[in-house]
């Protein structure tokens, strides 16, 4: 397999190496460009820079896109943008204080350039907006991408606020300054329904950044659970799923689009990503093989899109092409290691349903060894894995293991003011190992039930059937305590739901809420397992029974473990069944 693989890295490297097109496009661009003075750099310019950049950007040229931005970031908003956007993805891959402050430093200089370049209003201009449109026909094309680089480069800005301190007052001016971005996208489109547009490549540009954000905005909060929705909804906001989905798609369809590229990273990331961990909902995986193909084409080395496709490959149960694909990703840049965390992570998961525990623990040994985003969990994922294979470790191993779980509460973070749930949740699981002498029942495999990863075995039935056995020795081989057993009856009943054998998870289903005056501990076993009873009967046709156990367990519990994640799920069930009727 690793000589395949690096066969397979060998030929693609070639094709990257030999490719010239992108090369061409610089030379041809240099040729045509004057770089003498900053004023030269004006609008059109700016954007066919940007979008060369983007070119080299996902084709792992780093270096060479930012040599594009870096010298015109103190005059030209566009290049400004670019710079402060790798400054962003820089942060949010490692959380590292410094990294997080110098990203703000740019977004803030970008905003500060863009509002040089904003359509300046007088007073009387500004009251007569409150009755009257303004006048879209008096706004140079230079103004009008000032609001929309304004717009983006704010709601970076927002998220990055949530990074930086852990205080009320950030989540308050992380909260304005959303708005403030959604207002500014609505503006912008409307401009680009009423305008009359002379520039057919400006309005291009400008188009595909409009539907990228009112898509993205309607899509995200169209997620959220309907109490936040009532909420957001009252200061303004509003999303609508198929909006969202369709201004996306007709932003991924404008050709020449300076933002087309973002509409299609987002379009993937929904539906390869977020369907399969936050609802029940499999993502339209033909549009996401379309997508790839054509992207594939354009960066056959591009980290991400060889990322997408390994997640790709994962969700429609092809493991072994997934792994290929994940790997490739991971080994086509070395810029930034921490996208190699999320290739280990999901090659983790990969081999944790391919029951290969041995292989899982080397991508846990990666990630407790490179990663700042959660020792926690890492040291509880890996020490789950251990216990899986209990009977093969050597003594040594045994100790290591139950070092990890003494470890991984130490290790307890908090982000953006919040502690994680799933670490509050392994921090119990620790204390149960504990407790019952170094024992727990199957946690990997509870792992992957909540991280969603049951979802493959829809598709590739013999992998669900290799886990449906290791649950059926777990009930004849251990002597179990109520908790245990709920726990054993809702892992079997949700794998036999995603094999198809209906009636017989209903009954181990039904089994959970038979016994729940009795469980004291896990309380989150009851809802959890209520929701499956309704994903079932939804998957047996009889909708309203499904409606009514989703909303049975959305109104009638609280205050269990990871409630947040199962509301989630039953938020896009209900939304997603009621639009059906």
């Amino acid at each position: 397999m690793e000589e395949q693989l690096n066969a397979k890295n060998d030929v693609l490297r070639d094709h990257y190496d030999s490719s010239s097109d992108i090369d061409d496009m610089a030379d041809d661009f240099e040729d045509a460009c004057d770089f003498q003075s900053p004023a030269n750099m004006d609008l059109s310019r700016a954007m066919n820079e940007a979008q060369l950049a983007i070119d080299y950007f996902f084709n792992n040229k780093f270096a060479e896109a930012r040599a594009i931005m870096q010298p015109w970031v103190s005059t030209s908003m566009y290049h400004a943008a670019g710079e402060a956007v790798f400054a962003f993805l820089s942060a949010t891959l490692t959380f590292d204080r410094e990294i997080v402050t110098e990203a703000s430093a740019k977004l803030k200089h970008c905003m500060m350039l863009c509002n040089t370049h904003r359509k300046r209003k007088t007073f009387s201009e500004n009251i007569t907006t409150l009755v009257k449109k303004p006048n879209y026909e008096m706004y140079t094309d230079i103004e009008l991408h000032a609001e929309l680089c304004y717009a983006e480069v704010l709601l970076l800005r927002a998220i990055l606020t949530f990074m930086e301190d852990e205080e009320l007052m950030s989540f308050v001016k992380g909260s304005l300054k959303i708005k403030q971005c959604y207002s500014g996208y609505k503006e912008c489109s409307t401009i680009l329904k009423e305008r009359k547009w002379n520039d057919d490549v400006s309005k291009r540009h400008f188009e595909s950044g409009v539907r990228m954000g009112i898509g993205s905005f309607n899509l995200m909060i169209s997620l959220l659970p309907g109490r936040i929705i009532r909420l957001l909804e009252f200061v303004g906001f509003s999303g609508v799923k198929d909006l969202g989905l369709s201004e996306l798609v007709a932003g991924s369809n404008c050709e020449g689009g300076l933002r087309k590229v973002l509409c299609v990273m987002t379009l993937l990331g929904y539906h390869l990503i977020i369907c399969y961990v936050v609802s029940d909902q499999p993502g339209d995986l033909k549009l996401c093989d379309e997508i790839l193909k054509e992207q594939l084409q354009l960066y056959p080395c591009g980290v991400w899109f060889l990322f997408f496709k390994g997640r790709l490959e994962f969700m429609k149960g092809n493991l072994e092409k997934a792994v290929i694909s994940y790997k490739q990703s991971w080994r086509s840049q070395d810029v930034w290691p921490q996208f190699h965390h999320v290739v280990f992570w999901e090659l983790l998961w990969v081999e944790c349903v391919s029951l290969e525990w041995r292989e899982a623990l080397l991508y846990c040994d990666y990630l407790l060894e490179s990663s700042k985003w959660s020792r926690t969990i890492y040291s509880y994922q890996k020490a789950a894995i251990m216990c899986m294979i209990w009977d093969q470790l050597s003594p040594t191993e045994k100790v290591t293991c139950t070092s990890l779980m003494n470890d991984a509460p130490v290790h307890k973070q908090r982000i953006a003011g919040k502690s994680l749930p799933m670490e509050k949740f392994v921090i119990r699981r620790c204390k149960r190992y504990a407790d019952q002498g170094n024992r727990l029942l199957l946690p990997a495999i509870e792992m992957m039930y909540l991280w969603n990863m049951f979802r493959v075995f829809s598709c590739n039935f013999s992998v669900g059937d290799k886990v449906l056995r290791v649950v059926e020795n777990a009930e004849s081989d251990v002597v179990c305590g109520t908790e245990e057993q709920a726990l054993l009856l809702l892992i079997k009943g949700s794998v036999l739901r995603h094999l198809g054998a209906h009636f017989q998870a209903l009954e181990c289903l039904e089994a959970v809420i038979g016994i729940k005056k009795q469980i004291k501990d896990d309380l989150h076993l009851i809802p959890y397992a209520i929701v499956e009873i309704g994903l079932l009967f939804n998957a047996m046709g009889n909708k309203t029974k499904a409606i009514a156990a989703l909303e049975d367990a959305k109104k009638n519990y609280s205050g269990y473990a990871l409630e947040s994640r199962l509301h989630f799920r039953i938020h896009t069930a209900l939304t997603n069944l009621k639009s059906d009727q």
